[in-house]
């Protein structure tokens, strides 16, 4: 079995891990409203997923009083 004689650095250990890094999410368009959002999630403008409203859009009723519960 291979085993290393040196020790690694910790500089030459963090230059490997500097590349080691999350790459920026993808964005679809919503086919609805055409807005970005991540895949295989509802969208957070119209509330759709997959060709459906999952997720009941509520429209603030500006002469409704503010509660805050």
């Amino acid at each position: 079995m291979a085993v290393p004689k040196k020790r690694t650095s910790s500089a030459r250990r963090d230059k490997r891990r500097a590349q080691h890094k999350a790459g920026k999410p993808n964005l679809n368009s919503c086919p609805r409203c055409h807005s970005p959002r991540l895949p295989h999630r509802v969208c957070p403008t119209c509330g759709t997923y997959a060709g459906r409203e999952v997720v009941a859009q509520r429209i603030a009723d500006p002469t409704a009083p503010h509660t805050h519960e």
